[in-house]
């Protein structure tokens, strides 16, 4: 934007006299031992060109940063030459100009606080330049009729400043960084996770725990129970408890997370589907083991409702303490998604993201370009940056299409080609759970099992894929543990400690 016709009363802030001195600064670091030393600062601490007010100096900058990355000498001749070749020459101010700059600084100490100040005039200049934008945008109601459209624009676009720049980390410290944390799976003798336990240990034994930046994604048919897996785990992390209870009919317990010691992990859940009261009724229910049709229609005997509601009071108390946020907005659009997880991770430092689920997101960029596939790999592709960026685990539920009933196995198990509506969710995911319950296929062998579920890890770039069971106790909504036949439980011991006959990771 051009600041010179966007405010006829006041200057946007600036410093030329600190753009100078980083400029001559950089041309006298040239005669001395460290020759690189101020445009490495400059580099490292994210300024470019467009940081500079002057256009003078943003004309200069630009050619010294084009000729380090070209290993080009950076002293005033080869510079003059640089930007006589690359036309430039006459929008720089010339010989006299670039010559005067030197003269401007006759030492580099002061570096860092000429590059501090330029910085922060610049921050103003871009807060300035996104607050005019929002306004003008508030005025012209035929282009922009969407006020909450707008808001979330303004609340995407300034959050985006605070969370600008570079991410590199270099090659040495990516490796101490790795080789720290496996040092520190030797101490823990494998009772350590890499990331946030799921709740469930055979779950978690597969996985290594929910690994910062993953997208996960939990995918099957409808009312199969991906909301309730994905709640359950929610409330695991933000309670620090697995899933599995203990106790006797009057009181249920549920045992801390080994892995790091039963510490609270804040949650956010965005429920597209779900308002937040029935979210909340159904957790409250299901850790209480409370059967809510039964409750609903009156069905306890009185000798019940003494015991049934001391347990809901209870499981209410405890889940009071959980850092757990809950957004129901519904028909969100992606990138305003992204805007409130920027917030919430900075107001609250969640670690975990729960979306529920990905095909009732919008993206307005994706449904200009036309096409359902088009905005689906669009909401997949910014859910994946968002891990990434925000550096935790994001828990997103998908919906499978009907191949899998269509396809003549009796089984009818998913394959990650049934991800609905895009392949890009199934590139995107570092880790996808398929989920299935062979009560709902009457052709099943196991069908006859009303409480076992599989969670198939079908995808999993960084570990073991393949089948988990567990137990889900549909009156209370609720996934656990399921306890393993004595010679099943030994062969899974053998198979750990010989290493033999592991699935293989996914490392594609």
């Amino acid at each position: 934007m051009d600041f010179s016709v966007m405010n006829e009363v006041k200057t946007p802030p600036n410093s030329t006299e600190a753009e100078r001195a980083i400029l001559g600064a950089i041309l006298v670091d040239t005669y001395g031992r460290n020759s690189d030393r101020v445009m490495d600062l400059c580099l490292s601490s994210s300024v470019t060109a467009a940081a500079f007010f002057n256009p003078r100096n943003r004309t200069i900058f630009a050619a010294m940063v084009e000729m380090n990355r070209l290993s080009k000498p950076l002293d005033p001749v080869s510079l003059i030459e640089y930007l006589k070749s690359s036309g430039t020459y006459e929008m720089s101010g010339g010989e006299e100009y670039i010559q005067a700059l030197i003269d401007h600084v006759p030492t580099t100490a002061h570096a860092e606080y000429y590059i501090e100040l330029l910085l922060a005039k610049h921050l103003r200049r871009v807060l300035i330049e996104r607050s005019t934008n929002v306004i003008e945008k508030c005025y012209d109601e035929r282009e922009y009729p969407d006020s909450q459209a707008i808001l979330g624009d303004a609340e995407r676009t300034f959050l985006e400043i605070g969370v600008s720049g570079s991410s590199t980390m270099s090659w040495q410290s990516a490796l101490e960084l790795s080789m720290n944390r496996i040092d520190s799976m030797f101490d823990s003798n494998g009772k350590k996770l890499e990331g946030l336990s799921t709740g469930l240990k055979h779950l978690d034994e597969k996985l290594q725990g929910l690994k910062p930046s993953e997208m996960i994604v939990i995918a099957a048919r409808p009312s199969v129970g991906k909301t309730s897996l994905a709640m359950n785990i929610a409330e695991s992390a933000a309670m620090g408890q697995m899933l599995t209870a203990y106790g006797d009919e009057r009181s249920v317990v549920y045992r801390p997370v080994e892995s790091d010691n039963g510490k609270k992990h804040p949650v956010l859940i965005f429920s597209l589907e779900m308002p937040v009261e029935a979210l909340t009724k159904r957790m409250i229910t299901g850790r209480a083991r409370v059967n809510a049709w039964r409750l609903n229609r009156g069905l306890c005997a009185a000798s019940e409702k003494d015991l049934m509601f001391n347990r809901l009071t209870t499981a209410t108390g405890e889940l009071k303490s959980a850092p757990i946020y809950v957004d129901d907005t519904a028909g969100l659009d992606i990138m305003d998604l992204r805007a409130r997880a920027r917030r919430m991770k900075k107001q609250h430092g969640i670690e975990l993201i729960v979306i529920d689920y990905l095909q009732l997101c919008s993206c307005r960029e994706g449904a200009r370009l036309g096409g359902r596939q088009i905005e689906v790999s669009m909401i997949s592709g910014q859910v994946k940056a968002m891990a990434k960026e925000l550096k935790i685990p994001v828990i997103v539920l998908s919906q499978l299409s009907r191949n899998n009933e269509q396809r003549g196995d009796k089984f009818e198990r998913p394959k990650l080609s049934d991800l609905r509506d895009s392949g890009a969710i199934e590139q995107d995911a570092d880790v996808v759970f398929l989920l299935r319950r062979p009560s709902r296929t009457p052709s099943d062998p196991e069908s006859n099992d009303p409480t076992l579920a599989y969670i198939d890890v079908a995808k999993n770039r960084n570990g073991e894929i393949g089948d988990v069971k567990v137990n889900f106790e549909r009156e209370y909504t609720r996934f656990s543990d399921r306890a393993l036949p004595a010679n099943e439980a030994q062969e899974a011991e053998a198979r750990e400690f010989e290493n033999q006959t592991f699935n293989q990771p996914d490392l594609t």
